[in-house]
C-alpha cells in the first residue's frame, strides 16, 4: 500500500507547479477521464475547490442478492452526492457512510435525518461530512441498511445481511455489480474511481468493520468510531448476558420509519430463536457476527487500513470491541491508527472538533488521494489518559507497561508479594448496585480489596484480568468484578456519556439551504468525584462447586495519581447484565489463587501496602457511576 501511495502522490507533485496551491490541473483540462481528481492544497491538505450548491445528488439502488431467505433480491439505497464540475472530467474517490439509522433514530448530536425533495431527489445528508469533503474533490455515499430506510430486506444485527448490502454498495462503486435510478434505467458508477473509505459512529462503523472484515476490492480504509467487532462481545460478557432477546429488539427499533412495508417476522423469530439467551454461549449465530475471527468475517481478510476511535468510558459498545480488534488488526499486518478518548458512547467531532477533522482531512487525503502527508509517519496511537491530557505512543499498549500481579488478603488489603490465604466470602444479592457495591462502607454482599495510596503516578494501559477461584451452591451463578479508582479529582462525568451539549455552534463545510454545515458545540461534562470505576467484568458459573476462571475486565488507558488507592470489588451479581442467580447464597473466594493482574507504566513500589485513605463514599454524586441498567442502542 505505500508504494502504491508514493507512486501516486509522486505523479501529483510534477503537476503542482502549473498553479499555486493546486494539484492536476493539467488534467482538468484534458478531454480524458481521469482518476485523480484535481485539489487544492493548502498546508497540505485539500481545501475547498468544488461548489457545493449545484452538486450532483441523486439516488441509486444497488442490487444484491436475496440476503432476508424470501427468495427476491435486494435493492439498497444509496444517496450520492459529488462534485457536479468533475462530470465526465475525472473520477472522485468515495467517502461512505452505511447506516441502519437515517431515518429511524436519526445521525449525529443534532439528531439529524435524510430529506428528500417530491420527486424523491436527496435534498439532506446527515452530519458534516459531505458539506466538508464534497467541496474538496470527494463523493459522499449515504447507504440505508438492508432491512432500514429506503432499502428492501430485514435487518440481521450484525449478521450477512447487514455486511454484505453495504458491501455490495462498495462494489459497485468499484465497478462490479448493478444498480437501477428511480426509473428502473441500469446506472454504472462511472464517475467514481474504485476507492471507499468507509466512516461511521455504532452501528455505522460496525458495518465499516464487517465490510473490511470481507476483503473486498476497492475499500481503501475504514474509520469505525465506537464500533463493534464482535456482536457477541456487545451483547454477552464471557456468557453473561446483557439483556434478552436484544437481536430481535434492536432489528424491530432500526426499522421504523422503513419505507417498504416488509413482513420479517421469520427473520426475528430465527434470532429469538437462536440468540442463546439461556446460556450466553458464544454459538454459530455469534460466530456469524464475528469480525475478528467469525465463520464469514476475520481480521485475517482486511485489505483496507483502520483508523480506530473509541471512547474509554464507553458503556454501551464496550472497550473491548475496540481494543481486541486494533490487537487482531495487528496480528494481521493491517495499517493501524487509533484515538482512545476519556469520554463514553461519543464522536470526536464532538469533544475535539478542531483536531478531529483536520485529522480525518489528512487521514483521507492520504488514504484516498494519495497525498503524501506524512499522517502515516506520526504516532499511531493517541491516548486522552486523564481529562483533556494526551499522550502518543507508536504501539498500544504502551511498551513500558508490564504486567503486575496484586494479591488479595483476608482483612480486606491488596498488595505486591505474599499471596493471601483463606476465603472471603459474600451473600448474593441480584439487586445489588454499583453503588452499593464500590461504598466502603461494610457490605456483606461483595468483597473489596484496597492498595495503599499510591506513591506516585501509575499508568494503566491494556486489559486488566482477574484469576479467581469462587465457590458456590447454586447450580447456575455470576460473579462481576470492579476495579476501582479510590481518590478526589476531577474526571469526565459519567453523565450523558460526558458530553455537554452547548447553545452555540459551529460550522465544517458548505451550506446551502436544505443542508447546512453547522453544528452545536460540545465540551466536556467535568466534574469533581471520589471514585471511578475503570474496569467491569463479568462471567457466567455453570455448576454448584468450585470454579477457577479468568475475568477478563474492560481495557482501558488512565493514570492513577499518586495519592489514590486502586480497590478490587467482587460480587454476585450488578448492574450492566442479567443476574441468573437471584437467590441468597453464599460465594467463598480462595484468596491463595486469585489475584488481579494490572498492565501498569510506573514504579511497582507505588503499590505497596498502606492505609485507608479514600472517604466519602457513602454519598456519591449523580455521575459519578453511568447508569447500566438503561437500555441503550448502538448509535
Amino acid at each position: 500500500m505505500r508504494a502504491r501511495i508514493l507512486a501516486l502522490a509522486s505523479s501529483l507533485a510534477v503537476a503542482a507547479p502549473l498553479a499555486m496551491g493546486t494539484v492536476g490541473e493539467a488534467n482538468a483540462a484534458s478531454t480524458s477521464v481521469t482518476d485523480t481528481p484535481p485539489v487544492t492544497l493548502v498546508d497540505g491538505m485539500t481545501s475547498p475547490r468544488y461548489d457545493y450548491a449545484t452538486a450532483i445528488r441523486e439516488t441509486v439502488w444497488v442490487d444484491t442478492p436475496d440476503l432476508d431467505g424470501d427468495g427476491q433480491a435486494e435493492r439498497i439505497a444509496t444517496d450520492i452526492i459529488r462534485p457536479r464540475e468533475l462530470d465526465g472530467t475525472a473520477r472522485a474517490p468515495v467517502i461512505m457512510d452505511a447506516s441502519p439509522y437515517y431515518l429511524s433514530l436519526g445521525r449525529g448530536n443534532d439528531g439529524e435525518f435524510k430529506e428528500y425533495a417530491a420527486d424523491g431527489s436527496p435534498t439532506k445528508f446527515p452530519l458534516y461530512y459531505d458539506n466538508y469533503f464534497v467541496p474538496r474533490g470527494y463523493a459522499f455515499v449515504a447507504v440505508d441498511m438492508a432491512g432500514t430506510a429506503r432499502s428492501t430486506g430485514c435487518t440481521d444485527e450484525g449478521g450477512r445481511s447487514d455486511v454484505e448490502s453495504a458491501k455490495a454498495v462498495v462494489e459497485w462503486l468499484n465497478g462490479k455489480g448493478s444498480a437501477h435510478d428511480s426509473s428502473g434505467a441500469l446506472v454504472q458508477a462511472t464517475w467514481s474511481n474504485g476507492s471507499t473509505g468507509m466512516i461511521g459512529k455504532s452501528y455505522d462503523g460496525t458495518l465499516a468493520n464487517g465490510v473490511a472484515a470481507t476483503g473486498v476490492d476497492g475499500l481503501k480504509t475504514i474509520v469505525p468510531i465506537s464500533a463493534i467487532s464482535s456482536w457477541y462481545d456487545y451483547n454477552r460478557w464471557q456468557g453473561a448476558v446483557k439483556s434478552r432477546h436484544y437481536a430481535s429488539s434492536l432489528s424491530r427499533t432500526i426499522a421504523q420509519r422503513r419505507t417498504i412495508a416488509t413482513d420479517c417476522s421469520a427473520r426475528l423469530a430465527y434470532m429469538d430463536a437462536n440468540d442463546g439467551d439461556a446460556t450466553g454461549a458464544y454459538t454459530d449465530f455469534w460466530a456469524e457476527r464475528d469480525y475478528r475471527d467469525g465463520t464469514f468475517y476475520d481480521a485475517s481478510n482486511v485489505k483496507a487500513s483502520v483508523f480506530i476511535v473509541h471512547g474509554l468510558q464507553d458503556n454501551n459498545v464496550k472497550t473491548m470491541n475496540a481494543s481486541k480488534w486494533w490487537e487482531a488488526l495487528g496480528q494481521s499486518g493491517v495499517e493501524r491508527k487509533m484515538w482512545l478518548s476519556r469520554l463514553g458512547h461519543v464522536d470526536p467531532f464532538d469533544h475535539d472538533r478542531q483536531e478531529w477533522v483536520t485529522t480525518l482531512n489528512r487521514w483521507f487525503d492520504h488514504e484516498l488521494m494519495g497525498i503524501d502527508n506524512g499522517v502515516d509517519h506520526e504516532p499511531a496511537v493517541r491516548v486522552e489518559t486523564a481529562p483533556n491530557q494526551w499522550e502518543t505512543s507508536k504501539t498500544w499498549p504502551i511498551q513500558s507497561a508490564r504486567t503486575m500481579s496484586l494479591n488479595p488478603r483476608e482483612d480486606g488489603t491488596m498488595a505486591l508479594g505474599k499471596q493471601g490465604s483463606g476465603t472471603a466470602s459474600y451473600v448474593n444479592n441480584s439487586r445489588l448496585s454499583e453503588t452499593n457495591a464500590v461504598s466502603l462502607a461494610a457490605n456483606p454482599n461483595r468483597v473489596q480489596f484496597l492498595t495503599g495510596a499510591v506513591t506516585g503516578d501509575v499508568r494503566i494501559s491494556g486489559t486488566p484480568t482477574v484469576d479467581l477461584t469462587v465457590t458456590l451452591s447454586a447450580p447456575v451463578g455470576q460473579v462481576s468484578v470492579m476495579l476501582v479508582d479510590y481518590g478526589a479529582m476531577d474526571r469526565v462525568s459519567a453523565t450523558g456519556d460526558g458530553a455537554l451539549t452547548l447553545a452555540t455552534e459551529t460550522c465544517w463545510g458548505e451550506s446551502i439551504a436544505t443542508d447546512d454545515a453547522c453544528y452545536k458545540d460540545v465540551t466536556r461534562r467535568l466534574q469533581t468525584t471520589q471514585l471511578q470505576v475503570l474496569a467491569r467484568g463479568w462471567v457466567r458459573l455453570d455448576g454448584a462447586g468450585p470454579h477457577q476462571v479468568t475475568v477478563e475486565l474492560a481495557a482501558n488507558d488512565v493514570v492513577v495519581p499518586a495519592g489514590h488507592q486502586l480497590g478490587l470489588v467482587v460480587s454476585g451479581a450488578s448492574n450492566g447484565v442479567i443476574a441468573v442467580d437471584t437467590s441468597s447464597g453464599t460465594y467463598a473466594v480462595d484468596l491463595r489463587s486469585t489475584r488481579l493482574n494490572l498492565p501498569v507504566s510506573g514504579p511497582m513500589s507505588s503499590f505497596a501496602p498502606g492505609r485507608l485513605t479514600a472517604k466519602d463514599t457513602d454519598d456519591l454524586a449523580k455521575g459519578t457511576l453511568p447508569d447500566l441498567d438503561e437500555t441503550v442502542w448502538p448509535r
